[in-house]
């Protein structure tokens, strides 16, 4: 069993902003795999879906992003799930708009969703995928990361979306050095 988890902010006012990119990952993927039905369980939104025979759950937390590690923690005990199989999309402000990384563990930098998860769960070795929303120094980050994008930013931050789905799918069809071998984009021109 696998979950891929995409991290945001609840509501419509966050919607399409930088910080939830990792909602708008999963969002793709229901998309992808036209689902309708949702659960509302674990302080999350989440789907179950099979890929390469693999039960995956699609789980958005509905925490808020800087408690994000009460709902991955919870879903990851109930269903016993081993932390390399547990993916977590979400956004990053020192990498550029375009720009996509995947790791098999590390610290959490500046992220206070992944800092909230690595407490909660006492481990950083699990997979994530980091979606570059760049950072501009003239703005307060807090302010920044709830900002929308620009339309130029928008149409690279759209295919960047769709490699990161493509990626956590890679990791469960193949293995995460696969992915990373395919889908660690350093900027995409547009």
């Amino acid at each position: 069993m696998f979950i891929i988890a995409g991290l945001g902010n609840p509501g419509k006012e966050y919607s399409g902003t930088r910080h939830n990119v990792g909602y708008d990952a999963i969002d793709y993927l229901v998309g992808k795999y036209n689902l309708k039905t949702n659960k509302l369980k674990f302080n999350s939104v989440y789907w179950e879906i099979q890929i390469n025979g693999e039960k995956v759950l699609l789980v958005k937390p509905v925490t808020y992003m800087n408690r994000s590690g009460i709902s991955i923690s919870e879903i990851v005990n109930y269903f016993k799930v081993p932390l390399e199989n547990l993916i977590v999309i979400y956004d990053d402000i020192d990498i550029p708009v375009g720009a996509l990384r995947i790791r098999p563990h590390g610290s959490a930098g500046t992220h206070n969703g992944m800092k909230s998860i690595i407490n909660s769960l006492g481990n950083d070795k699990f997979p994530r995928i980091r979606i570059g929303i760049d950072r501009n120094p003239n703005i307060d980050l807090a302010d920044y990361v709830l900002q929308r994008f620009t339309t130029d930013e928008r149409a690279k931050i759209d295919d960047i979306i769709k490699y990161a789905s493509e990626a956590a799918q890679e990791i469960i069809k193949s293995n995460l050095d696969s992915a990373m071998q395919k889908y660690n984009i350093r900027f995409i021109e547009k």
